[in-house]
């Protein structure tokens, strides 16, 4: 079952990169901060990542 899991994780990880900037923002949010619970190394290149491919995505302050 465990191989199920990662590989359906890594199918919905990939399907969510390929939408990433149609998501609303609230859902991008709750999205990235479950992905880096836990892992505060990942945090800044994973938004990195995001805002490479989706410019869109970049929160003006």
């Amino acid at each position: 079952m465990q191989v199920n899991e990662e590989r359906f994780a890594l199918m919905l990880g990939r399907a969510a990169l390929s939408v990433w900037g149609e998501m609303p923002r609230d859902i991008q949010e709750s999205l990235f901060e479950i992905a880096v619970q836990g892992r505060p190394e990942d945090r800044d290149p994973l938004a990195k990542l995001l805002h490479d491919r989706h410019p869109r995505t970049v929160h003006s302050d």
